[in-house]
């Protein structure tokens, strides 16, 4: 709204206020040569004058349409001035030059040919969205006129408005020209760095947004680029220094302040990144993406109320998504209250019958639910299976199935629901660690080693990998493979090397391994670290007696 800020406070003049008095004196006073330079000159600047308030309309049509309304609201001010122009050359040539005769005479073909033919026709193409004619049309103008900064401005738009990637690139080249053939424009340098933007080179699209404020520094809308820019190129410092100073500029920047929040929450700033996305929302109420943020953190930092409140609102802002209704209902049974619960996800049932994603929920809740009634169990069997036997199951939801299996004394069927969750992807990590429990129920020792394996494969967290190292090992013995077994507890002990257990177990396989050398050193660290370590004082005698 800068440049709108300064028409209106520069826009004031009147052109019948102006006193042409003295120019007539002038203008009699004037020999041939200088008044037909004089005339050439103001022919000239009329003429385009005129050719500009003619064709803006279609321009300010397409921004219009396009919904850039800062950008509609300027160029409406700059119709209005360019009719002024207009209407200040006619009078000082009907007042002061008294020209009554044709000037066509003065205009050169070519420029005649741009004015009259070139950037109307490109102007009526864009109105039309005939992009091919207008870039045509441009390239028409710019044969003409090589230094014509506005004619490689408008064919690089018109590239842009194409949006493919040779256009983007063929926009970016012109963009620079424009901007080469006027340093101290900025229009030329905004519309680079979007073009650059789009094609994901953000170093690049960087520099032209600094070139930009390097010449004016007071627009939040291209420092507000920078900054999501900035946060693309992973830089999340410049970000929020660029965001910083966006919002310095205008505080109601709703895309601002929900960005900021984004840049905040990846540098663990919970508190700020919820001050932050609260005044996305309260700016613009119906950013979803905020709100969702919003909840999320809610969630974590166990806002519970709040967290519930952001879900309601986006379950009303966006009520044909049926997601958001069963979010709602798991904030309640998060929060225990499980017959609203178990209500908000019957009337999203109501709303779609066959929604695959509430039946999980259901079976979800009543699953969870503290049971003193054997029917809550029936009741989440009942909508799991329903689920689980379409081919589109998910690996969450045929997980919680086989839970309800698992509770309802059916290990065998657990298991196969179990072996399919596994090959769904995304896999829930839950599923391999219920498979190898049920598995090795059932006696499948192989079959529960190769879920901790993967499990830990497809969670890369070394958490839990003591008493899953642990548990591994146990599971090798099993298969009389202890070379296996050393390897796992290897691993364990050297991420937990005051682990006991761990230790213990190590030793243990290495003696069943047959590598003696290798359970003494382990011993007589155990031993080391923990002398009357009854574990190990027996592995030490076990030690002894295979010597003997």
């Amino acid at each position: 709204m800068r440049l709108f800020q300064k028409a209106k406070r520069l826009g004031t003049w009147d052109p019948q206020a102006i006193d042409f008095s003295s120019d007539g004196a002038d203008w009699a006073a004037f020999d041939s040569v200088e008044r037909d330079f004089l005339l050439r000159t103001v022919a000239l600047f009329q003429a385009g004058e005129e050719g500009v308030t003619t064709d803006l309309l279609p321009l300010i049509m397409v921004i219009a349409r396009e919904g850039r309304i800062e950008e509609e609201i300027f160029l409406t001010s700059f119709l209005w001035e360019e009719a002024k122009h207009v209407e200040f050359f006619r009078r000082w040539l009907d007042q002061v030059a008294v020209a009554r005769e044709d000037l066509g005479h003065y205009m050169t073909s070519s420029y005649s040919h741009l004015f009259q033919v070139e950037l109307p026709k490109a102007l009526n193409a864009l109105r039309d969205d005939q992009t091919f004619a207008a870039i045509e049309a441009y390239s028409g103008a710019i044969a003409l006129h090589q230094d014509s900064m506005i004619a490689y401005l408008r064919r690089g738009q018109t590239y842009q408005r194409r949006g493919d990637r040779g256009d983007l690139e063929a926009a970016a080249r012109d963009f620079r020209k424009a901007a080469a053939l006027d340093p101290t424009a900025t229009r030329p340098l905004e519309a680079l760095g979007d073009a650059l933007y789009q094609l994901q080179r953000y170093a690049r699209a960087a520099e032209a947004y600094e070139s930009y404020l390097h010449l004016d520094d007071r627009s939040a809308r291209v420092t507000y680029r920078l900054g999501l820019t900035r946060y693309r190129q992973h830089d999340i410092d410049a970000a929020v220094d660029a965001l910083g100073d966006a919002l310095r500029l205008d505080d109601r920047m709703a895309d601002a302040h929900y960005l900021l929040g984004m840049c905040l929450r990846e540098m663990r700033r919970a508190p700020d990144a919820v001050h932050a996305f609260e005044k996305a929302v309260a700016i613009e109420p119906g950013m979803l993406a905020a709100r969702e943020e919003l909840a999320d953190l809610y969630r974590a930092l166990d806002r519970r109320t709040e967290e519930l409140a952001q879900l309601q609102i986006l379950a009303g802002l966006d009520r044909d998504r049926v997601a958001r209704q069963v979010a709602v209902g798991m904030a309640h049974a998060r929060a225990g209250r499980w017959d609203l619960a178990i209500l908000t996800l019957g009337s999203a049932l109501e709303r779609s019958p066959n929604d695959p994603e509430i039946f999980r929920a259901l079976g979800e809740v009543w699953l969870d639910r503290p049971r003193d009634d054997r029917a809550f169990l029936s009741k989440a069997r009942e909508a799991l299976e329903r689920v689980a036997a379409s081919p589109a199951a998910t690996s969450r939801a045929l997980t919680l199935y086989a839970r309800a299996l698992v509770q309802d004394g059916d290990a065998a069927g657990a298991e196969r629901a179990l072996e399919a969750a596994t090959t769904r992807f995304p896999i829930d990590p839950a599923a391999l660690l219920l498979y190898a429990s049920t598995a090795e129920k059932l006696g499948h020792p192989g079959v529960a080693r190769t879920a901790l394996i993967e499990y830990g494969a497809l969670t890369a967290s070394s958490a839990d990998l003591a008493p899953r190292a642990i548990q591994i090992a146990a599971l090798s013995i099993r298969l009389n493979d202890p070379q296996t077994a050393v390897e796992w507890l290897s691993r364990a002990a050297a991420a937990s090397p005051a682990d006991m257990r761990v230790l213990a177990a190590l030793a243990d396989a290495e003696i069943r391994a047959g590598d003696r050398d290798a359970a003494q050193a382990t011993i007589a660290r155990g031993l080391e670290k923990d002398p009357g370590n009854a574990a190990f004082v027996a592995a030490a005698q076990r030690q002894s007696r295979m010597k003997r």
